[in-house]
């Protein structure tokens, strides 16, 4: 059966995006890494939330813009959104329910990963108790402010299980499960 995995990089204070979703921070920390290259193996389908889907990328202006990991991955996509495009995406599903669209990207994914972008739909699906791992590339730099990685004000302490820890080329990388 699939299984739900929030990947992102972050930077050490906590932001996966800029102010206003900028994304130009991540460029010097898009390098190869062994662990990204190995998951990105192990994907099956894509669940994207609609301000990752439509925000900032940081490939912008290179052949890898608007490719899914920068060219790396191709398959099945499920964007979130109570606002599809009136045009068609090619290989992209608009879904306006957070069930339905895990139940279509978990059958999409043939038992691999259903990988969550966007720290908001993660956040659903932690609270929904549909998520079981988070991947975090941790880059070395403080920005600031911008989208944190999860944010839930108020919310109770949540424990995770390290699953794998690893120096990666530019950036720390932490595989982690979420413990129900």
């Amino acid at each position: 059966m699939s299984k739900l995995l929030y990947s992102a990089t972050t930077s050490v204070d906590g932001f996966i995006a800029g102010p206003g979703g900028d994304m130009s921070w991540l460029v010097p920390y898009l390098g190869p890494d062994p662990a990204i290259d190995d998951l990105v193996g192990e994907i099956g389908a894509l669940l994207v939330g609609n301000r990752t889907f439509r925000g900032d990328d940081p490939h912008k202006g290179t052949p890898a813009e608007g490719e899914a990991c920068g060219g790396g991955w191709s398959g099945p996509q499920f964007v979130l959104t109570h606002h599809p495009p009136a045009e068609p995406v090619p290989g992209v599903t608009f879904v306006g329910d957070l069930h339905a669209a895990v139940a279509a990207a978990t059958t999409a994914a043939g038992g691999k990963y259903v990988n969550v972008l966007g720290a908001d739909v993660a956040r659903q699906c932690l609270e929904a108790g549909l998520l079981d791992e988070i991947f975090v590339c941790i880059a070395p730099v403080l920005l600031g402010d911008g989208v944190r990685l999860f944010d839930r004000p108020g919310g109770t302490p949540l424990a995770l299980e390290r699953l794998v820890a690893t120096q990666g080329p530019v950036a720390t990388d932490i595989r982690l499960r979420v413990v129900r």
